[in-house]
C-alpha cells in the first residue's frame, strides 16, 4: 500500500488559482443537486486549551477519493508566530478503502475557501467591478485577492486591517505580481467604498457596518464562523439579499444572518440560496444593478474533496509528492 504525502508548498503548486475556481464550480453544483454526501462538520474544545479542533468527513459518486479534513484552531497561535488553524485531509480510495494520500490543509483551505468566493464573485458581483476592499490582512486575504482579479476586472485593491504593519506587508509581497494598484488605508471607509468587499478577518463583532456600502456592492463575508460571531452590522444585512455554499451550515454556524434573523432585522426570505443553486440555474443571481449581494462562506468537505482531486491528478501528471509504503 503506497501513501503519498503533498506538503504545502506542493499543494500551492499543483491548485492554481484559477484551476481551483473551475473545481469548486463542480463542487458546489454536485453539492447543491444531491451528488455529494456532507454530514455536518463537527467542533470540540480541547480539553484544558483555549482552542477547537473539527472533523470534516465527506464523499460523492463522482469522485475516486472520499475523505476527511482534520484541523485544529488554536486562537493563541498567530502571538506564537504559528497559524491559527492547521492539519490535513486524509484521503481513500472510493472502491477499496484504501487510504491514498495525505495533504497538507491549512494551505488547500485558502486557497479553495478564496476560489468559492471568486466563484461568488463571478456570479454575483457586477461585470463591470474594478474596485475590491480586503478587510484583514492574513493568509485569507492574500489568497481572496488573487481569486477575485480571476473573474473581474480589478484595478484597485484597498486593504485595510487593525494592523496596519501587516496590511503593508501584504501590500507590498503582492504588488510586484499583481496587474491592480493595491493601496492600505487606515480608514475602513475606503475599502468599504469598493464595488467588491471581502471581509476575511478573526473579529467576532461587526467590523462593517451597513451605512458604509453602497448600492451595487457585492461583498464575501468569510471571516465569523459561529452562530454567535459575526462581521457585518444588522443594518447592510436588512438591506442585502443572501447566498451561501450551504444552507445546512448558514442556519447552523452564520451568526452574520442569525442575529439579524434573530433580531426581526432581516427577513428569511432576503436569503435566496446555494451558490450551487445559482450554478444549477434554479435560482436567480443578481438581477439588477443596484442590490446589495453577499455571499456568506461557511467551508465545506466537498470543496476539500475536489480540490484534492484536482491536487492529486496534477501530482500525477508532474510526479509530484512523497510516496510511502505501509
Amino acid at each position: 500500500m503506497t501513501l503519498t504525502i503533498i506538503n504545502a508548498t506542493q499543494v500551492k503548486e499543483l491548485l492554481p488559482m484559477s484551476a481551483c475556481i473551475q473545481a469548486m464550480e463542480e463542487a458546489m453544483l454536485m453539492s447543491s443537486t444531491g451528488k455529494t454526501a456532507i454530514p455536518p462538520r463537527s467542533f470540540h474544545q480541547v480539553m484544558g486549551q483555549n482552542a477547537t479542533y473539527g472533523l470534516m468527513p465527506g464523499s460523492s459518486e463522482k469522485l475516486s477519493v472520499y475523505g476527511t479534513k482534520l484541523i485544529s484552531l488554536h486562537p493563541d497561535n498567530p502571538a506564537r508566530g504559528l497559524p491559527l488553524i492547521q492539519g490535513f485531509v486524509a484521503l481513500f480510495d472510493t472502491l477499496t478503502g484504501t487510504p491514498v494520500a495525505i495533504l497538507d490543509g491549512a494551505s488547500m483551505t485558502a486557497i479553495r475557501t478564496a476560489a468559492v468566493s471568486g466563484l461568488a464573485s463571478k456570479y454575483l458581483a457586477r461585470a463591470a467591478a474594478t474596485t475590491c476592499g480586503i478587510m484583514g490582512t492574513g493568509v485569507q486575504a492574500e489568497t481572496h485577492i488573487e481569486a477575485i482579479c480571476c473573474v473581474r476586472p480589478i484595478e484597485q485593491i484597498v486593504i485595510w486591517g487593525r494592523n496596519q504593519d501587516k496590511a503593508q506587508a501584504l501590500a507590498d509581497t503582492l504588488q510586484p505580481t499583481c496587474k491592480a494598484t493595491i493601496t492600505v488605508t487606515e480608514d475602513p471607509r475606503e475599502a468599504a467604498n469598493c464595488e467588491i468587499i471581502c471581509t476575511v478577518t478573526a473579529a467576532h463583532t461587526p467590523i462593517l457596518p451597513g451605512n458604509w456600502v453602497k448600492a451595487g456592492t457585492h461583498i464575501n463575508i468569510v471571516g465569523a464562523h459561529t452562530a454567535q460571531n459575526r462581521e457585518v452590522d444588522s443594518a447592510l444585512m436588512q438591506k442585502a439579499i443572501v447566498y451561501t455554499d450551504s444552507l445546512d451550515s448558514l442556519f447552523r454556524e452564520g451568526g452574520d444572518v442569525l442575529i439579524p434573523l434573530a433580531e426581526g432585522s432581516m427577513e428569511k426570505s432576503q436569503i435566496i440560496g446555494e451558490i450551487g443553486q445559482v450554478i444549477a440555474g434554479t435560482i436567480p443571481a443578481r438581477i439588477n444593478g443596484s442590490q446589495i449581494t453577499v455571499y456568506k462562506s461557511h467551508g465545506m468537505t466537498a470543496q476539500d474533496l475536489w480540490a484534492a482531486d484536482l491536487i492529486l491528478r496534477n501530482a500525477a501528471a508532474k510526479n509530484i509528492g512523497t510516496k510511502i509504503e505501509l
